[in-house]
């Protein structure tokens, strides 16, 4: 790894995958290191037990002069997990069957593996060839394709080598660049996601971990997030088939020095990506195919069966709830499901999983994963399927507008997927799409931040309005509604936000009336508001006739031949409008009145520099009991400066 006083540099390394299966011993380690010359087979106990245990990588020149990522996996039965992370991400499969040994048990349960997992195109490579004769490798040929003719690989290139001799490696190498002359890309995002499947930690550098880029790109000094411990850390230094580089794109296979994590708190299985791009999930609805169980292919899958789940490099334990009644399904067959997990994953629409029974463990299964973090049913209304329908078709404008007519009120893009169950990065593109195209509305300045249908909009609109005209019949003295009561009533679970915008919208349109965090409606609140006017005209009348030595406010409130509460709010309204002036809350002045006592204070102060309590008692003509009060209350307000017992103008 780059050391940090090393410059990095950027480089054009592949971003295509080639990820070899088979079963064991059928030589697709021999047949990696006689294609590149690089020996997968690294660790000192595979040396030793002659088999891939671990993931290994090597580099592959292509004649056309490109070149490819190779992930060279397990073939060994017990290691079909690792066979499985490592089929993930890979854009070609090089299936190796050796010549003298045929199809085995492996080799269907990896071919059922590349399916499952969606890895687009396949190329077989008959190993072994030295070992028999020609009219052997060509009867040997004919069995591979029929096999193949069942799967998505019929008709896939069959190839004879031999890695000891170099017999058909030219062709093999041509067969694989006609493979990967259109590679198949899952949707990608600009957010960073790397399942890890390799931790280590070199002398001078640190931890480091590897895996296969599956969206966004990695740069040096990124902070990137360790799902799922929810550590955060940045990148010292990236590495791509033993090259420094500046950056790493999706597809490639890289190796990331981080700072700060120490290797032994991070594992195989964990997961690398941009801080919140992932969320973890402890269920997800999918596509679900059931391959059938070796040694019982006619055997159905029952809904609620516990199986292995395994993404990317991570498998855990959960069960498959089949959706809309459906109790079982039978072999080869799909449906939608609810997958149910015991640990969370960072599982995110578009990624593939393979499902292994829980006892003895056999690829059973697996598909897509749809919607992400779905709510717990198993029942699909008609919007939620047509959203299955439209995820599973990569119709992403289907699945945006879909996520919208879901939605029974405004709400934020943030909501509209987390209610749909995917994630916002998905939808946010198409949503502003859907805005600019005004096939919705947006009722913020704030892109995002607020979207409706108009059908939603005049709905809401038309409830509140009917809201409205409800409280003022029962409140015919009330001027308008709280926003917080209005709220609780109608739009209990609306963000804050997408509900403020929704009142300034209906106000816009003259639907409603707002003032001072009430609501009303414009043609019923009429005589509310005059006998409000009425109030604050009877309020203000009696302050001016109390003067200098009002009563406090309650008992000049109770003393009026009016509706208390209206009275209060009333009160309210002059002090707001600068008809009353509150100096604590039992003293209250009629404005008039108070400039005036301001003015004598200041006369005073302005002509001997300064006064005491006392004498601006006596120049306001005030007893004690209103001048301590109200001189506190200039004080406050920054008219006077006490310095001891005198006062003076600030």
């Amino acid at each position: 790894m780059t050391k940090r006083n090393e410059p990095s540099r950027a480089t054009s390394a592949p971003r295509l995958m080639l990820g070899t299966a088979g079963h064991i011993d059928h030589g697709k380690s021999s047949l990696i290191q006689a294609l590149t010359g690089t020996d997968p087979d690294r660790l000192a106990e595979e040396k030793k037990r002659g088999i891939t245990i671990q993931l290994g990588f090597a580099r592959l020149e292509l004649p056309d002069g490109r070149s490819m990522g190779v992930v060279d996996v397990p073939g060994h039965e017990r290691f079909v997990r690792q066979m499985i992370a490592g089929a993930t991400g890979i854009d070609v499969a090089l299936l190796c069957i050796a010549a003298d040994d045929g199809i085995m048990p492996q080799t269907v349960e990896h071919l059922a593996v590349l399916e499952l997992l969606g890895v687009p195109s396949c190329v077989v490579a008959l190993t072994k060839i030295d070992l028999v004769d020609d009219e052997w490798v060509e009867f040997m040929k004919d069995e591979v394709a029929r096999a193949l003719k069942a799967t998505p690989y019929g008709g896939a290139p069959i190839v004879g080598v031999s890695s000891r001799d170099g017999r058909g490696l030219p062709e093999l190498l041509d067969a694989i660049a006609g493979a990967a002359q259109h590679p198949v890309r899952s949707r990608e995002t600009d957010a960073a996601r790397m399942p890890i499947d390799r931790v280590f930690t070199i002398k001078g550098s640190g931890t480091v971990v590897t895996g296969t880029l599956w969206s966004g790109t990695v740069r040096v000094d990124d902070e990137l997030e360790i799902l799922p411990h929810g550590v955060k850390s940045r990148v010292r230094s990236i590495q791509m088939h033993g090259e420094n580089v500046d950056e790493a794109g999706a597809g490639n296979r890289v190796a990331i020095n981080l700072n700060a994590v120490k290797a032994s708190d991070l594992h195989a299985g964990d997961f690398l990506a941009s801080p919140g791009a992932v969320v973890l999930t402890d269920r997800f609805d999918a596509q679900f195919s059931y391959v059938g169980a070796q040694g019982g292919a006619d055997k159905p899958f029952a809904t609620g069966t516990r199986v292995h789940i395994a993404h990317g490099t991570r498998e855990v334990t959960g069960r498959v709830l089949l959706m809309n009644g459906r109790a079982e399904l039978g072999a080869g067959q799909s449906c939608y499901a609810q997958i149910r997990l015991d640990a969370p994953l960072p599982a995110a629409s578009g990624d593939r999983f393979v499902a292994r029974s829980y006892s003895p463990v056999r690829v059973i299964g697996g598909g897509s994963v749809l919607a992400s973090r779905p709510r717990r049913r198993t029942t699909l209304s008609q919007d939620e399927t047509a959203l299955l329908d439209a995820l599973r078709n990569d119709n992403v404008q289907g699945v945006c507008e879909t996520a919208l007519a879901m939605q029974r009120h405004p709400a934020s893009i943030e909501r509209i997927a987390a209610d749909a169950g995917v994630e916002a990065s998905l939808v946010r593109e198409g949503l502003l799409g859907m805005e600019n195209a005004n096939k919705m509305l947006s009722l913020s300045e704030t892109p995002g931040a607020c979207l409706a249908t108009r059908a939603v909009l005049a709905r809401d609109v038309s409830a509140i309005e009917n809201e409205l005209l409800r409280f003022h019949a029962e409140n015919p003295l009330q001027t308008g509604m709280p926003k917080a009561m209005l709220a609780a009533r109608r739009f209990p679970h609306m963000e804050p936000d997408c509900f403020d915008a929704l009142l300034k919208e209906a106000a816009r349109t003259g639907r409603i009336v707002l003032a001072e965090g009430a609501v009303s409606h414009p043609s019923a609140a009429g005589g509310a508001k005059a006998a409000q006017e009425q109030a604050e005209r009877a309020v203000l009348a009696a302050l001016e006739k109390a003067g200098r030595t009002p009563p406090p406010i309650d008992d000049l409130l109770a003393g009026l031949d009016e509706n208390a509460s209206l009275c209060k709010k009333a009160l309210g309204a002059l002090e707001r409008g600068g008809d009353a002036v509150r100096i604590d809350s039992s003293l209250c002045f009629a404005r008039s009145v108070y400039d005036e006592l301001e003015a004598a204070a200041r006369s005073l102060l302005e002509s001997a520099g300064g006064a005491t309590a006392s004498e601006l008692k006596d120049a306001m003509g005030l007893t004690r009991k209103y001048a301590m009060p109200l001189l506190e209350y200039m004080d406050d307000r920054g008219v006077t400066v006490r310095d001891g017992d005198v006062r003076r103008l600030r």
